[in-house]
């Protein structure tokens, strides 16, 4: 199958180390002078130095021959998009044109200003003539280059879509599971960063792992209540792309979001946070849109109000813990 992913981050790269096992697979990258250096030495030093590029992974910066890679055999063609949520709409727009055959894409959360889920941004730019999907679930980047067990979610409204991606991707160490809730699997995918965050901050203080344990449950409750009130369904929340993206994403050490929170603990200021990371984080990106959009919506989200004051009102992680203790007692479903 020829597959072309647009994005040479970490969790691209790493996914296309995996494909390339079994298919025809076209790694693009926007910086010519990075990926002729990841073509010529076999790694992405970048994002994930360390990790071999197969000899078989076409590594190129040129965005036509990647789009020509897919385009030319529609029916078996694979656009993976493995670009940020920020990143999401300039890359969809350049594909308004194109014969695109489908489209799935890799990232989690809301776009900032807009307060759309990945779906809902695909859909603005290209409208509804594209099969769409989104990819998800827990998966390291860096584990899933070593070869290492993963599992991961299709979700689209398009059943022939979902079939194919599995067909794409299942295989190996990567197992695939379908689902039809769209938003369901984005929203999973987009608190459990800022989840992530408040677990990084509880662990930083050294509260212990009732703690913590406490704060991944109620997370959990925040994120499919949003869910819901948003249409997705309550049973999403219960498989990959939720509680299992959660629990990795809280506890794992290689977690962006969770270094975040660990650093807010420590006292840094975001924006050395941030520098130091050199990556990504979703999390500090999607905090205010989801506290706004949970405020549009009437649902309670105490977590996520608690981590968007600590990166943006000035509130100190301390004082995010006390807000979250002094509250008042509830049942519990």
């Amino acid at each position: 199958m020829n597959i072309s992913i647009l994005g040479a981050g970490a969790w691209g790269t790493a996914l296309a180390i995996s494909l390339a096992q079994r298919h025809q697979v076209v790694l693009w990258g926007r910086n010519t002078a990075a990926m002729q250096e990841a073509a010529m030495l076999r790694e992405n030093s970048a994002y994930l130095r360390g990790y071999h590029l197969p000899e078989s992974l076409l590594v190129s910066a040129d965005f036509a021959m990647a789009l020509q890679h897919v385009t030319q055999a529609p029916s078996t063609g694979l656009l993976i998009v493995a670009s940020s949520v920020s990143g999401l709409r300039a890359l969809t727009e350049t594909l308004r044109d194109q014969p695109i055959p489908n489209i799935v894409w890799l990232c989690k959360g809301l776009e900032e200003q807009t307060r759309l889920l990945p779906h809902q941004i695909v859909a603005a730019v290209l409208g509804e003539r594209v099969p769409a999907a989104a990819l998800s679930g827990p998966s390291f980047a860096q584990e899933v280059a070593r070869g290492l067990p993963c599992a991961l979610t299709i979700g689209s409204r398009d059943k022939a879509l979902c079939e194919h991606v599995v067909a794409a991707v299942h295989g190996g160490n990567l197992r695939v599971y379908s689902s039809d809730d769209l938003i369901g699997v984005e929203i999973g995918g987009a608190v459990k960063n800022i989840l992530a965050i408040a677990t990084g901050a509880c662990d930083g203080l050294q509260l212990g792992l009732n703690a913590r344990a406490a704060l991944i449950t109620r997370g959990l409750a925040e994120i499919t209540r949003l869910g819901v009130a948003l249409g997705g369904r309550a049973e999403t929340f219960m498989g990959l792309s939720g509680v299992g993206d959660l629990l990795l994403t809280c506890t794992g050490d290689l977690s962006r979001n969770r270094r975040v929170g660990l650093g807010l603990a420590q006292g840094k200021q975001l924006d050395d946070i941030v520098r130091e990371l050199g990556h990504v984080a979703e999390g500090v990106r999607c905090a205010q849109a989801v506290r706004q959009l949970a405020a549009e919506h009437g649902v309670d989200m105490p977590i996520t109000n608690a981590v968007a004051g600590a990166l943006f009102d000035g509130i100190s992680v301390r004082e995010m813990v006390t807000q979250l203790l002094s509250r008042d007692p509830r049942e519990e479903s």
